[in-house]
């Protein structure tokens, strides 16, 4: 297949703070080397967008040596943390913004939808935004106008199209906005996380068109999305940022495979030095942490992965009968849910001291998308053993196809999915 998008060495520097150098004389300086095409001589060499650090200089490298090449028909998704930069590349792609230093090589038109409302006017109304928002993207007039009711139509938005768009909701705006972007004749067409705003059956529609769009008329689709199923619905290829830098660049399933592993800090807790703790000590807790179906480490998932619940303890007294209970917590710190080994009737028996492992394997994890902390505790023989006042892990979990329907979306708030057996008479 035809290369439609090549990068070559693509970094973009941005300047924190006020913009100017300091003196005169460097402001002229670095201007000079801007009129010449010469890279900017007061950037700093190898500071990097880690929001987590303190740089050194007021320099931060957003975007740092990208090299990579995408297909004519190929569908990539972008993912990584909020900073890696993803944002940054697709302004660079659609030209809004350029870059410091490398250059790209694009064929054919883009597409670009960015940003909530972009190019739009809050005074003008849907039917004229429309119009002033394709040829803002580059189409003509009469083109607009053969597919004005198309793109209507998909919006969803008929009733208000008269109206100003500065009384349309945040949904309706990215509604419109993106109708309008996938009925653009362009060869590539370029989406951000804007359609985490739109309701779930609007978000299933536009990875329906974002389907159709790449796999059944060959253009080329660049998706970025922290929604991780939509990626691997959607994309068959992935590329996965860290820092501004490219991290990993092949196959959509390997690509999430790799963030979930290791862009999530996908590590073991040491609970050995938690000091507030109570239980007389006979078995505690020395580490936990979360493992994949594959063994592999993890801290984030899918809501409806398989997970294993990993806890390493150590036993302090021979010929002793372990129950072994953990909970679940939401950011609020509310008790979700709690399970112990004996209400399956299970105990541990432990005949002599020493350190073991216990796995608690729970099939279609089925908490929503969120950020949640667990809770442990040991009893021995119905005694409290080890039971530590802090939490002893936390787990991130982002939308899955938890029914396997495509629909990721939950109608109303809810903490956690359930499957059902739908009988009709």
């Amino acid at each position: 297949m035809p290369i439609a998008i090549k990068v070559e060495e693509i970094s973009k520097a941005y300047q924190l703070g006020e913009f100017s150098s300091g003196t005169l004389s460097r402001d002229l300086e670095r201007w000079w080397a801007l009129y010449r095409g010469r890279e900017d001589p007061f950037l700093a060499v190898g500071e990097t967008n880690d929001r987590s650090q303190k740089g050194k200089s007021d320099i931060v490298w957003s975007l740092k040596d990208l090299n990579f090449e995408i297909h004519q028909g190929d569908a990539v998704g972008i993912i990584g943390k909020n900073g890696a930069g993803k944002s940054t590349l697709l302004k660079v792609l659609s030209q809004v913004t350029a870059p410091t230093t490398g250059k790209i090589k694009v064929k054919g038109r883009i597409a670009s939808l960015l940003e909530v409302g972009t190019g739009f006017h809050p005074e003008l109304t849907g039917r004229e935004n429309i119009f002033l928002n394709g040829a803002i993207l580059g189409m003509r007039k009469n083109e607009i106008a053969r597919k004005f009711d198309e793109i209507v139509d998909f919006s969803g938005v008929e009733r208000y199209i008269d109206t100003p768009v500065k009384r349309y909701s945040s949904g309706m705006y990215v509604r419109l906005a993106f109708a309008v972007a996938a009925h653009l004749d362009s060869e590539i067409l370029i989406v951000d996380e804007v359609l985490a705003v739109g309701d779930a059956e609007f978000q299933k529609k536009c990875l329906g068109k974002m389907g159709d769009v790449s796999k059944g008329q060959g253009r080329t689709v660049l998706f970025v999305s922290h929604n991780l199923a939509s990626v691997k619905q959607l994309c068959t290829k992935g590329l996965v940022m860290r820092n501004g830098s490219l991290v990993f660049n092949g196959d959509s399933s390997n690509a999430i495979n790799y963030y979930l592993k290791e862009e999530k800090n996908s590590i073991v807790r040491d609970l050995s030095c938690l000091k507030d703790r109570s239980g007389n000590g006979s078995v505690t807790f020395k580490e936990f942490y979360l493992e994949n179906e594959d063994g592999d480490l993890i801290n984030t998932i899918l809501t409806g992965q398989t997970i294993f619940f990993c806890f390493k303890i150590e036993t302090n007294v021979a010929n002793s009968k372990i129950d072994l209970g953990f909970s679940i917590h939401s950011e609020s710190d509310e008790s979700l849910s709690v399970l112990y080994s004996s209400y399956q009737n299970i105990l541990f028996n432990s005949f002599e001291t020493g350190t073991r492992v216990v796995k608690c394997k729970i099939s279609e994890f089925p908490f929503v998308e969120g950020a949640y902390s667990i809770g442990g505790r040991l009893l021995n023989n119905d005694i409290e053993a080890d039971w530590p006042k802090d939490r002893i892990g936390e787990i991130t979990v982002v939308k899955g196809d938890f029914y396997n329907t495509g629909n990721l979306g939950i109608k109303g708030k809810a903490q956690y999915l359930i499957k059902g057996e739908w009988l009709s008479h």
